[in-house]
């Protein structure tokens, strides 16, 4: 643990004493307890950990992103009722305040209804259980509860922590790192310790985690496991009820690094994160990623007995581990991740901070819906990052296997026949020829979502792997080019009659309606709109979906959109026609813009902002909101203080436009000055690169 729990004013000797590695504590064997593993669901056991996304978000995140990605589970923000406070810090979930539902994250209903959304989407559901202590902190709650004696809680009573003589330290805080009694009895930075050896106590945690049991929920991830004995964590799973799948639900704790405690002396408790994990691949992606071959016998936990991450919200801020502050090496890392067979991997996914303390974005400290476009990072849902999800999920338990190391920077590996990866994190691209392993044939690329393809012949293939990044293809991302018999099969195995057809639709809808594509062939419902495939609004305005179309086929379509009540639009253009080759296809259309009259243009802006600011396009035509603000096209800030996105607009069409700023409380700001100009023609790839003013 980290100083993420300290309020201001609190002693900092503790947090000093873990800044310069002083957390040398004792450990206890833990007692035997029936143990649940992160099970491979019928999506897979990859866990998206969107660190403090409100539930509505969290729910629409399983639907539209999770679910159909493959993940496995999400892990989720603590629940309970906790410190609210005029600074509002991230840290103000982890000071409970009740074990009431109702939270900075949303009420106890939109918990059990993203559990639901969740389920639905074949995602289980962990959240941070925060046990060990409650609030240092006196004041009021997001439920409203009022605390004017941290030991005197809802839940709780002043015999029911531990005092100055349970943990033999006269000031009751932990300042002997290597002293058991003071790590498991004492309190971290003023945080009241729970007496977890009472079985009250015990009776009282497990209630909180059942009722959260018995609204569906599938495990927990226990914050600061190794301030609570083992054998008191056994006693309280012991208590535990069953999840509403029957089983028994998944534990995995936070161990920090240490002399002592040991994380096996967790292991009968559940699995345990992996801090050595990611401070390796830290070392590796800032220095020689050959290093990586060696990894399995580095000093990492056990497979069977952890769970991976490549950062989490304390190593982010404190530069322990990588962050998505590292740019493409952060990404590059959660690729090889998801690539080495090893234990349950997390993908994690926070907001863009400046300052180590500060809030996810808000409203009075209840968090706002997540805004990808925005201040948040939402790596789950980067195309490469879905592709090796998808990979992942298909390598399965295969071994790995024809380790390569072209140099410092370049490495690859196969799954044994089931799939292969080649990294490079070096600053070109870099071409060699790699032992695949697999069988010969020519393979999607789903680091960059199919885009580009590689050949394997005589089980090698030549690849060249563009800087700071990956390829990787599996066995079902084979698709035939020639040779194929009538049923699509060619020489590398798997269906190969189809080819993917990605669907990029701009269109602007109210709330509760959403964007289908149907045409004339079955795989895209044959005009019964019924049967219309549904698009995905992550990238919203623009709607995206993938379909397995037939190779060698005309075929027509149209969008549609599907209010809450059913009812259906189409667009008022004549039907869309393609015609498929062999290999994969893009369409990008805008709403009402037949595709002969379609062309893009890429909006780039330099603008510097405040935190919580975002850059927004808005002009004069449909396809830029029609100078709606509401409708205005929100620019991406991967490469700040650059904005850019791609827009669909018509061809050989003058319109005005502008470039607006929103805060997070929605308010506008135009750029100053008349109204920009620009005039497409009839082709296609246009670009318009502006500066703020």
């Amino acid at each position: 643990m980290t100083d993420r729990h300290r309020p201001p004013g609190v002693l900092r000797r503790a947090a000093t004493a873990i800044a310069v590695g002083a957390l040398a504590l004792t450990g206890a064997t833990a007692l035997p307890a029936t143990e649940a593993r992160a099970d491979t669901t019928a999506k897979g056991d990859v866990i998206a950990n969107l660190w403090e996304w409100n539930w509505d978000s969290v729910a629409a995140e399983c639907t539209n992103v999770l679910g159909p990605a493959g993940y496995g589970a999400v892990q989720v923000a603590p629940p309970a009722e906790s410190l609210k406070q005029p600074n509002y810090y991230w840290w103000d979930a982890y000071q409970p305040y009740s074990y009431n539902l109702n939270s900075r994250f949303g009420s106890a209903a939109e918990f059990a209804s993203m559990v639901t959304a969740c389920h639905t989407a074949g995602v289980k559901v962990y959240t941070d259980a925060v046990i060990n202590h409650t609030a240092a902190q006196t004041g009021t709650g997001y439920n409203g509860t009022t605390l004017t004696n941290k030991y005197d809680t809802p839940d709780w009573n002043p015999g029911d922590y531990h005092q100055s003589d349970d943990c033999n330290d006269s000031d009751l805080i932990i300042d002997d790192w290597s002293n058991l009694s003071e790590v498991q009895n004492c309190e971290l930075l003023g945080l009241p310790d729970l007496e977890t050896e009472e079985d009250n106590v015990r009776s009282g945690i497990a209630a909180f985690l059942n009722k959260q049991l018995a609204l569906g929920v599938d495990g927990f991830r226990v914050d600061a496991a190794k301030h609570i004995p083992a054998a008191d964590l056994a006693a309280i799973e012991a208590k535990l009820t069953s999840t509403t799948s029957g089983a028994a639900p998944y534990v995995f704790q936070e161990i920090y690094p240490g002399s002592t405690p040991q994380p096996s002396d967790y292991y009968g408790t559940g699995d345990v994160l992996d801090f050595t994990y990611a401070s390796k691949l830290k070392s590796a992606f800032q220095g020689n990623v050959s290093d990586l071959q060696s990894l399995s016998s580095s000093g990492i936990l056990p497979a069977a007995n952890s769970v991976s991450f490549v950062t989490n919200h304390d190593t982010e801020r404190n530069g322990l581990h990588l962050s998505y502050k590292d740019g493409d090496t952060y990404k590059l890392a959660n690729l090889f991740q998801l690539a080495y067979k090893w234990s349950t991997p997390t993908v994690y996914a926070g907001w863009e901070w400046s300052q180590s303390d500060q809030a996810p974005p808000n409203s009075a400290g209840f968090v706002t819906d997540t805004d990808c476009s925005g201040s948040w990072y939402c790596l789950d849902r980067d195309t490469a990052v879905v592709g090796m999800v998808a990979w992942h999920n298909a390598a399965g338990s295969a071994a790995v296997s024809n380790w390569q190391t072209k140099s410092s920077s370049v490495i690859g590996f196969g799954r044994s026949g089931a799939g292969f990866f080649a990294l490079n994190n070096g600053s070109s691209s870099a071409t060699y020829t790699f032992t695949t392993g697999m069988a010969d044939g020519t393979y999607k690329n789903v680091v960059d979502g199919g885009a580009s393809t590689v050949t394997v012949s005589g089980g090698s293939a030549s690849i060249t792997v563009p800087a700071k990044s990956a390829v990787a293809f599996y066995d079902s991302s084979y698709t035939c080019t020639v040779g194929c018999d009538d049923t699509g099969s060619g020489s590398g195995g798997g269906s190969t009659s189809t080819v993917s057809a990605t669907f990029n639709e701009y269109a602007s809808t109210s709330y509760g309606t959403n964007v289908y594509v149907v045409g004339s062939i079955a795989a895209l419902g044959g005009w019964d709109t019924s049967k219309a495939v549904a698009l995905s609004s992550t990238g919203y305005p623009i709607w995206s979906g993938e379909v397995s179309v037939p190779i060698n086929t005309s075929f027509t379509y149209k969008y549609i959109k599907k209010d809450a009540s059913g009812n259906v639009t189409w667009e008022s253009n004549a039907d869309r026609a393609v015609s498929t080759g062999t290999s994969a296809v893009s369409l990008n259309n805008s709403w009402n813009v037949a595709n002969a009259d379609a062309t893009d243009v890429t909006f780039n802006e330099y603008a510097t902002t405040d935190w919580g600011t975002n850059v927004f396009v808005v002009g004069s035509i449909p396809s830029l909101g029609s100078w709606n603000t509401a409708d205005a096209i929100p620019l991406s800030s991967a490469s700040y203080p650059t904005w850019s996105k791609l827009v669909i607009v018509p061809k050989s069409t003058a319109f005005e436009y502008k470039y607006i700023k929103k805060d997070a409380s929605g308010n506008v700001t135009w750029e100053s000055g008349t109204n920009r100009s620009y005039t497409t023609g009839s082709s296609s790839g246009y670009t318009s690169s502006d500066s703020w003013k």
